[in-house]
């Protein structure tokens, strides 16, 4: 699980205290957990969300449920899409008045909305990456009640939240986590875990942005990352900037982590070589947590065009609140060469940008030549 935007007043964690509103089509399922091609599961054995979150939450807080919406407004496109895992449908006015009605009663909403287990993998493709309509409509009346929400976003895909991340507090993508996803999700909604999961693809602003990858290659007349204007002949939209909304790598947690200065050992390396890329992290926030440090590297000038960033190597660290470490990439051959024409690996001279961040965007950069 991993948070993807967090609220100015730090809404999660939440405490264990007060009123939760759980609202939403898939906040009381049990047959959608597993995700699609789970064929073997049994459902039986697992807890909804519902049932996980009473349980974490007996004799501390009460939590007051409603289903609030259908998956789709349309009958007959949420039944072609259940195979076997079906939600059930009610009235979609009826269901809303009974979801804004414990909202306001509530200190705060947790929203459980997104895809069932069959809307994604095998034969389900989506032209529309959005929240589905009939969700779409009870998330917008719930930010009208005023209350803090906290969006539990199930997918088996990188799905288009850009209005969710402008008008919502706080996003989990919680995927389909499977039969233990009820308490896994309580673990870390009211920290007892702190997050810290990564994306493993880019997410959209924009349907029309896909296929979307980190790692694409440099066109000819590139815009700078994050440029946030329109430039006539060059490789850019009309109407959204070019970078995804949430990056390759991306994931908040519930401390913060600050970057020092990128090192490299030596500036220059033979092709068989070795060099160090050092970088120090610091735990900049009040509590304990594991930040995931990213090795991206670029190869500037070669014989058949190359990535503007290839994901090279990860290292996973545990920080005390106000620790640093030093984290250290051993960059050799293997970490820069590639196939060339003739389908052999070759290191080939040149320049190579040396990458290293939380994320394939947020890097700090250094260069390296190959002699």
């Amino acid at each position: 699980m991993l948070k993807l935007c967090i609220a100015q007043d730090n809404l999660l964690p939440l405490k264990k205290q007060g009123t939760v509103a759980l609202i939403g089509p898939l906040a009381d399922t049990r047959n959608n957990l597993p995700g699609s091609w789970s064929t073997g599961d049994k459902p039986e054995k697992y807890s909804t969300l519902r049932e996980a979150m009473t349980r974490c939450l007996d004799g501390k807080a009460t939590v007051l449920y409603a289903q609030g919406s259908n998956i789709y407004l349309d009958e007959k496109q949420q039944k072609e899409i259940e195979f076997g895992r079906p939600i059930e449908r009610g009235n979609q006015r009826q269901m809303m008045y009974e979801a804004l009605a414990i909202a306001r009663k509530s200190d705060v909403v947790v929203a459980c909305l997104g895809e069932m287990a069959e809307m994604s993998g095998e034969c389900a493709s989506r032209s529309n990456l959005e929240l589905p309509d009939a969700q779409m409509m009870l998330l917008k009346e719930l930010v009208k009640t005023g209350k803090p929400i906290v969006l539990l976003n199930f997918s088996g895909r990188a799905t288009v939240l850009k209005w969710e991340s402008e008008n919502v507090n706080t996003i989990m993508n919680v995927w389909f986590a499977g039969s233990e996803t009820g308490d896994a999700v309580c673990d870390v909604l009211f920290g007892d875990k702190v997050p810290t999961g990564k994306t493993v693809n880019s997410f959209p602003q924009n349907v029309g942005q896909l296929p979307l990858y980190y790692n694409h290659m440099n066109t000819g007349r590139p815009v700078p990352e994050g440029t946030d204007r329109f430039f006539k002949f060059q490789s850019n939209y009309l109407d959204v900037r070019n970078d995804p909304l949430y990056p390759f790598g991306y994931g908040l947690s519930y401390t913060t982590y600050e970057y020092g200065d990128l090192t490299l050992s030596s500036s220059k390396i033979k092709a068989d070589g070795k060099v160090e890329a050092s970088i120090t992290v610091k735990n900049t926030g009040l509590r304990d947590g594991d930040e995931i440090v990213q090795l991206y590297i670029h190869d500037v000038s070669a014989s058949i065009a190359r990535p503007i960033k290839e994901l090279k190597g990860f290292q996973r660290i545990h920080l005390k609140s106000g620790e640093a470490k030093t984290v250290t990439f051993d960059i050799t051959r293997k970490q820069l060469e590639y196939y060339n024409s003739e389908l052999k690996q070759v290191v080939e001279p040149g320049e190579f940008t040396i990458m290293v961040g939380s994320n394939s965007r947020d890097v700090k950069t250094a260069k390296l030549t190959v002699e």
